[in-house]
């Protein structure tokens, strides 16, 4: 087996030679060259080219002269330059263990996946490397949103967000994919039909500098789940505006009735409810309906969450009216954006979560591609 490493480096020269060593330590034995698809505007192109003079493996340098597409676009450039049968993408900055390559090469092997994925929260893995509780919630909470978006494509996979993994180069169209920010991964298995597996690990520290990290690649991240998912959501989205339009329809008519408002706004959410659950399952969720569950267990999970949600968001609602002296239209508007994504990230995640699904363990032959296929989302 071919394999080559590649490392999209920005200003990462005084981590070059160690991260070299423990590569070339690690991968004693194996066919492994090391591609840098460097972007920096600093000396670290000096570096990698003084470490490639000494080291005792391969070690290239793909100099871009523009940072297109960003870390992600500087993966891909490294696909397309790579010589092996496999890559395994990982950071120069030493959080991803260089000690992982040859764990990630054996497990595909062994089980003839087209992707094995280092996750940080698969059983014996650990994010503890990550700077503070903020980003901790930030990783934590974009793999959710992730997940909820692409529930099939992502129904082995824990860890969406890694920046550390292993791919068959011939299992995936380099041609569609459509790299923006940081986040190779998603995009890879959003677009391409393969069977992956995890590998835990144990996310360190940084040897040397600092995160690239930014609100802007947070911002590039929405971006991107955006253009390779806006179906689902923006069908969810649809359904919420009826079931808004048809709440205050009901709501209204009772009135006319001479219905006090508390309980017409009492029957216009029960309603609504249970047609937002039908158009769910019949428009939204359609494909997920038949993993495990039956309909009465989902109109329960979906039915208790929207009343807990309403329970909750009204009294919320007055707090940020009362206490904060925010405009009430404002205040709504803002509990009616954070109460959707709650409500989809729960539909998505708990009332129609996939069941997981694993390969068989096989030895396949040399060059042989795997013919499992994970379902469309």
């Amino acid at each position: 087996m071919q394999v080559t490493v590649v490392v999209p480096t920005f200003n990462e020269g005084p981590n070059v030679r160690e991260l070299v060593r423990r590569i070339g330590d690690a991968a004693d034995g194996l066919d492994v060259e090391v591609l840098f698809v460097d972007d920096s505007r600093d000396d670290t192109p000096d570096v990698i080219r003084q470490v490639a003079g000494s080291s005792g493996m391969p070690v290239r340098l793909l100099q871009r002269p523009e940072p297109v597409g960003g870390l992600s676009g500087a993966v891909v450039e490294g696909l397309r330059a790579a010589r092996g049968e496999w890559v395994v993408v990982m950071d120069g900055d030493l959080q991803h263990p260089p000690e992982m390559v040859p764990v990630l090469l054996e497990t595909a092997a062994s089980t003839g996946a087209d992707v094995v994925v280092a996750s940080r929260y698969v059983g014996g893995g650990d994010a503890g490397g990550l700077d503070g509780r903020w980003r901790h919630l930030v990783s934590t909470a974009s793999s959710l949103l992730a997940r909820s978006m692409f529930p099939l494509r992502l129904r082995n996979v824990t860890d969406p967000m890694t920046g550390f993994f292993a791919v068959r180069t011939g299992s995936i169209d380099l041609a569609a994919l459509r790299p923006r920010g940081f986040k190779i991964l998603l995009e890879i298995l959003a677009r391409n039909k393969v069977v992956v597996v995890e590998e835990p690990f144990v996310f360190g520290e940084r040897f040397a500098g600092q995160s690239k990290a930014t609100f802007a690649n947070g911002l590039r991240y929405l971006q991107q789940l955006t253009a390779l998912r806006f179906g689902r959501m923006s069908t969810f989205a649809l359904v919420g505006a009826f079931g808004a339009v048809l709440n205050l329809a009901i709501m209204w008519g009772l009135e006319q009735f001479g219905v006090h408002y508390m309980p017409a706004a009492v029957v216009s959410a029960a309603v609504t409810i249970v047609t937002n659950f039908l158009l769910l399952e019949h428009f939204v969720f359609h494909d997920l309906r038949s993993e495990g569950r039956s309909v009465w267990k989902r109109a329960a999970q979906s039915f208790t969450f929207n009343g807990i949600e309403a329970a909750v968001r009204l009294p919320f609602l007055h707090w940020l009216v009362v206490l904060t002296g925010m405009p009430p239209v404002l205040a709504q508007a803002l509990t009616l954006v954070v109460a959707f994504l709650l409500r989809f990230v729960f539909h998505a995640q708990v009332v129609y979560r996939p069941r997981k699904d694993a390969p068989d363990r096989v030895t396949p032959l040399a060059g042989e591609p795997s013919t499992t296929t994970l379902d469309e989302d």
